[in-house]
């Protein structure tokens, strides 16, 4: 027999997924702008008061989806990473990145809620609104550049990068994490970041679907030159 208690946690668990899920349609439909808890409510034939119930503000909505779904693609690309074979720098290099494609592709509203255009006026709590999946991402990139720099190194070794061309943050995330990687390997993690965002968001975005029929072919051909660039055959 359900407790009471019970069915009013269950209940509500369904409500606050439904919320957010009905949240992620409007942006889908209307953009960032268009998540609002009066929206919300209307789709779900709630009142504006009872969504209060759920979250206190748009905000707080905001900054729980956002959480979510961070965690959920950190959660993707590392779970790829451990996958592939520790000693195959470009098979981990791929996996990483095809899981990345793949999440945003099976997830493009999460993608641009985390990516794209900011939710107008939404104040993001202080140290950011998923500040541990943030830090599992970054690092995941660094990950990249460290498996590649015993291959990459004589290649870009003499980039002339300092410490002092990047932001204390990052440098607070990356350091610690992987020591031996020099300046121009954090310069690396951000040009490989670069090479895979920016080719994922043009497919997300919708500019390369009158462009070719198989964007996913052009994806894992930059893919391949991605790592020849970094001084590694694909195969390995």
């Amino acid at each position: 027999m359900v407790s009471t208690g019970g069915r009013r946690e269950r209940l509500r668990a369904e409500t606050t997924a439904e919320i957010k899920r009905v949240a992620l349609q409007l942006m889908a439909s209307g953009g960032p702008d268009a998540i609002t808890l009066r929206a919300i409510a209307r789709e779900m034939g709630m009142t504006a008061n009872a969504i209060y119930g759920y979250f206190a503000t748009r905000d707080d909505l905001v900054t729980t989806l956002i959480n979510e779904v961070y965690t959920a693609l950190a959660d993707t690309v590392e779970a790829a990473w451990a996958q592939a074979p520790a000693g195959r720098p470009a098979g981990r290099i791929q996996a990483w990145a095809r899981a990345f494609r793949g999440w945003a592709l099976a997830n493009p509203e999460g993608f641009r809620l985390i990516y794209g255009d900011p939710v107008p006026g939404y104040e993001a709590p202080e140290g950011g609104a998923a500040p541990d999946a943030a830090y599992r991402i970054c690092t995941g990139i660094a990950a990249l550049a460290d498996a590649a720099w015993p291959h990459a190194e004589q290649l870009h070794a003499r980039s002339g990068f300092q410490w002092s061309d990047f932001d204390d943050g990052l440098l607070g995330k990356v350091r610690p994490a992987f020591p031996d990687l020099p300046p121009a390997g954090v310069a690396l993690a951000l040009r490989i970041w670069g090479h895979l965002h920016g080719l994922v968001s043009l497919e997300i975005y919708g500019h390369l679907r009158t462009q070719t029929v198989d964007p996913g072919k052009l994806f894992q051909e930059e893919l391949n030159q991605l790592v020849r660039s970094l001084g590694i055959d694909p195969g390995e």
